[in-house]
């Protein structure tokens, strides 16, 4: 009995060390965290990602109600914004908006200096394109996709908005309260300076190299079927002994052709856009040019205090636009959805996550220089959903219409999440 007695007491001994133990410890931790918040190192972490995250999330909630509005007007029941009347926009966009807005930011702000730590840009794009194109590649062998898609497959995986998109976008994250990325009037003058050099880079790139992948994509299968036709009819009113020695000339001479008759279209590679940069370049680095059409007391300032005017109303007609192409991803098509998850992958996943990668090392090997804004533009080109001038190179192929315009159509809606998140992600990357 006393021993019975002996061991509840070791037992009760025990529990009441083990509850000492465990109450010290909870003791310890908790002060330790609430020395943590006091010194508000969370509190301050917390604080600063939402700073970012509002800071992106507002100019792209800006475009997105805009584009809301374009849509609005282009439904057939109010029929404002029409597709011809989006024609027609488009054109004075294209021909006046843009060459002027462009050739101003670049006036004012590019010389010598700036294009000789600015030559990361264009190469960034190229690499962009290239790594979206054989992504693309991947995704038409993997997913079994028709020949007739490849070509819209192509260009929206290699071709980003990284003209007007960022043309929008970047300029209004410089205004807001929480951004780090300089001063708002010198980071806004910089970042239309950054995204028209943009623009003009991914102007000379599209209508080169992306409009040659689509020009061969869609019509290389046309081509083939023609040319069999026409093959067997000339063959059938040859000799049989002549059959066999036509057939490996002719299919050499299709090689050539095929080769040579790619050519590049000059007047879609040199569009007002390319033109407005030209111009701008050469008023920004010849000094006598300068200092007779820019500043307060230049005798020309009201030549580029009208162009600047003019290039203003640029970007709401590009959003109102942008909206109004989207509502014809509203009909439908036959696409099987597993190629628009697997475009959206590319676009929003792979390409971003590399395009860190590319930034990051030549970061850290020198190539690109310590300026926030100027590596935030370039981490934004991997970002961007495709570009609105696909379009028209889809539709000068008859490649997929229908089926570019439902791609367009869920590429901009997950724009409105994914271009926030990794926004925020890149004003921390280079805070």
């Amino acid at each position: 009995m006393e021993q019975y007695n002996y061991n509840d007491n070791a037992k009760e001994k025990g529990l009441s060390n083990h509850k000492e133990i465990t109450t010290f410890g909870f003791h310890f931790w908790s002060s330790c965290f609430s020395e943590w918040l006091n010194n508000n190192l969370l509190l301050d972490f917390i604080m600063g990602l939402w700073d970012l995250f509002v800071t992106a999330s507002v100019p792209i909630l800006n475009v997105l109600l805009v584009a809301i509005v374009g849509a609005f007007l282009a439904t057939n029941h109010i029929g404002i914004l029409g597709e011809e009347t989006r024609k027609h926009l488009n054109n004075v966009v294209f021909y006046a908006f843009n060459p002027a807005l462009e050739a101003t930011n670049m006036a004012r702000t590019i010389t010598m200096e700036s294009m000789a730590l600015l030559w990361f840009m264009p190469l960034n794009l190229l690499l962009n394109f290239i790594i979206g194109s054989m992504l693309a590649w991947i995704l038409i062998h993997i997913a079994k996709a028709p020949t007739r898609l490849r070509a819209v497959i192509f260009a929206t995986c290699s071709a980003g908005n990284v003209g007007n998109l960022l043309l929008v976008l970047i300029p209004a994250m410089c205004k807001e309260k929480g951004s780090t990325l300089g001063p708002p009037d010198v980071c806004h003058t910089y970042a239309l300076a950054y995204a028209c050099l943009s623009m003009a880079t991914c102007t000379v790139l599209q209508w080169s190299y992306v409009f040659n992948i689509v020009r061969i994509s869609s019509t290389s299968i046309k081509h083939k079927m023609n040319h069999e036709h026409t093959l067997e009819e000339n063959i059938s009113l040859l000799p049989k002994s002549c059959t066999n020695e036509m057939v490996i000339p002719l299919n050499k001479f299709e090689r050539l052709l095929m080769k040579f008759s790619r050519a590049i279209d000059l007047k879609k590679l040199f569009a007002p856009s390319t033109i407005g940069v030209i111009i701008g370049f050469i008023i920004g680095v010849v000094p006598q040019i300068r200092k007779v059409m820019i500043g307060e007391n230049a005798p020309l300032r009201p030549i580029h205090d009208s162009a600047t005017l003019l290039g203003k109303g640029a970007i709401p007609s590009l959003i109102l636009m942008m909206g109004g192409n989207l509502t014809k991803g509203l009909r439908g098509s036959e696409i099987k959805f597993s190629l628009i998850i697997g475009v959206l992958l590319i676009r929003y996943m792979a390409l971003p996550l590399l395009g860190i990668a590319i930034v990051k090392g030549a970061i850290h090997l020198g190539i690109v220089h310590s300026d926030p804004l100027y590596q935030f533009t370039l981490l934004m080109q991997y970002a961007v959903p495709p570009a609105m001038n696909i379009t028209s190179m889809i539709q000068m192929f008859d490649a997929g219409v229908g089926e570019l315009a439902v791609i367009f159509l869920w590429a901009y809606a997950v724009a409105a999440v994914t271009l926030t998140l990794w926004s925020t992600l890149f004003l921390w990357l280079v805070s």
